[in-house]
């Protein structure tokens, strides 16, 4: 799991990919920095997020890394 700081390294050194987040407080300020790696960003509704999640995903249990 990445700890926030560790956020921007991350997705700096992936390569320029489609980034699908939840809209919420600090989602655009992500976004823009995404955007400035190169990366697309698209904000979804929070009411329509769920029917992306899979399994008993949490902030606890955290998305396992590929």
């Amino acid at each position: 799991m990445l700890k926030r700081i560790q956020v921007p390294a991350f997705f700096a050194n992936l390569p320029p990919c489609l980034i699908g987040m939840e809209a919420c407080a600090g989602a655009h300020d992500w976004a823009r920095k995404f955007q400035g790696f190169g990366h697309e960003v698209k904000l979804i509704a929070p009411q329509y997020v769920k029917a992306y999640v899979r399994g008993n995903k949490n902030d606890y249990n955290g998305i396992p890394l590929p």
